[in-house]
């Protein structure tokens, strides 16, 4: 089934399509009218994007699978080359969207023993409506922009968390998403709840072939991270560079609470992203480590927000991107510490590496502090390969080729050892592949 252009009609017939609650549908249609009135971005890099020509829905699978057995032999063949299909043995559980819909889910027994939900958005609104109600679009608003809104109007497959109280998972849940088909739209709703004095390391994998035609990634992630809980969320985006990556990620963080994004962004046309933190409990903690790679006239628009609400809060963001070969590698952040959130600290560094003259990096942070007992520092750096260290390298006998790479790969040490080690050797392939 496919779905390409977009009007009410082609709304209501996605929500059919899925047999949704009135209202599920309701929640579309409202969605859809705010993104008819909204125009596009007035910051970062320029989206030409006709949204007549895109497709917004694509699916010839039409149920969720426990066994890759009953997957069709060329979609397994194309996770299995991907490392998916592997991976999942050093996973408590694993969900795969293909194309508009979630294809696969599979979670170990004693997980399921500890009453945590791990499923597909649409499966959780069947199964758990109440409990998605009480979360759902609660800290992404509607009609905040034009993407939030067309994701709300059109959004298909994407996955559901839930972990209980008192409840701490031994390794990571992991959901990956796959593009194959020319013009299409990836909406997914991603929908993360970690009760109180638990903890959650969840992590996300994306690719897409690579066409002349543009397709366009346009995902909303909600995480509430409960009183004395901690939730980590990894990336590694890896998007061809045909792709429109525009991604909206929002936590809300209680008292004691912990929120830790770790964000790469290597592939995509333009990537705009900004991992958001709102520390609204006292004490709770926010950090974000991110790395943007532009190469070939790619834009990597990407950073974070942290927002202070509660007493004795604390952020942490660092920046690091590199761009070569006419790409364009920028920083947009946020730091806000509210009148009410007292003797708070936010600290922000970025740094970023440019390896040839036709690239170039920006930054544009905003830091606001509304009270005198809180403090935020920002510290930024702008820099070459230095010919000093590329000579004491290759005075050793090492060539430049693999010097330059060493560089590279000691200016992002801070951001692998954020990463399990499958995903930091993953890291490595990416860079020397890109750069």
């Amino acid at each position: 089934m496919t779905i390409k252009g977009l009007n009410e009609e082609k709304v209501k017939e996605i929500s059919n399509l899925k047999h949704e609650s009135d209202w599920i549908r309701d929640f579309r249609l409202q969605s859809f009218k705010a993104f008819e009135k909204l125009g596009m971005p007035k910051f970062g890099p320029e989206i030409n994007l006709d949204f007549d020509k895109v497709v917004y829905y694509k699916s010839d699978i039409n149920k969720i699978n426990n066994s890759w057995g009953n997957i069709g032999c060329a979609v397994r063949d194309e996770f299995n080359n991907l490392g998916v299909i592997e991976s999942e043995s050093k996973m408590d559980g694993i969900g795969v969207q293909y194309e508009s819909e979630v294809i696969y889910h599979n979670m170990i027994e004693e997980l399921k023993e500890k009453n945590v939900i791990f499923t597909s958005i649409e499966d959780a609104m069947d199964k758990y409506p109440e409990l998605v109600k009480k979360y759902f679009s609660k800290i992404v608003a509607v009609g905040e922009n034009k993407f939030t809104a067309l994701n709300g109007a059109v959004f298909s497959g994407g996955s559901f968390i839930y972990i209980p109280k008192n409840t701490h998972l031994d390794r990571p849940l992991q959901s990956y998403f796959r593009i194959s088909s020319k013009e299409l739209g990836q909406f997914e709703r991603t929908l993360i709840i970690v009760d109180d004095n638990s903890s959650l390391h969840y992590i996300e994998g994306c690719t897409a072939k690579e066409y002349s035609e543009s397709n366009l990634h346009a995902a909303v992630v909600e995480i509430y991270v409960g009183k004395n809980s901690i939730c980590r969320y990894s990336t590694i985006q890896n998007w061809a560079h045909n792709v429109l990556n525009l991604v909206t990620k929002r936590a809300l963080v209680e008292e004691n609470g912990t929120m830790e994004w770790i964000d790469g962004n290597i592939g995509s046309g333009i990537t705009m992203k900004y991992p958001c933190s709102i520390l609204k409990g006292d004490n709770s903690k926010g950090t974000c480590i991110t790395i943007g790679v532009a190469t070939d006239k790619q834009i990597i628009d990407s950073g974070a927000k942290m927002i202070h609400m509660g007493k004795n809060t604390k952020s942490n963001i660092i920046s690091k991107s590199i761009s070569s070969r006419g790409g364009n590698a920028t920083y947009r952040g946020k730091v806000l510490i509210s009148e009410s959130a007292t003797n708070s600290e936010a600290m922000i560094k970025c740094d970023s590496l440019i390896l040839d003259k036709i690239s170039k990096s920006d930054t544009y942070p905003v830091n606001i502090c509304n009270n005198d007992t809180s403090n935020i520092e920002h510290e930024a750096t702008i820099s070459k390969i230095s010919d000093e260290v590329l000579f004491y390298l290759m005075n050793r006998g090492i060539p430049e080729e693999k010097a330059i790479e060493l560089i590279i790969l000691g200016f992002v040490e801070k951001f692998k050892a954020e990463l399990p080690m499958e995903y930091a050797v993953e890291l490595n392939q990416l860079l020397k592949q890109s750069l």
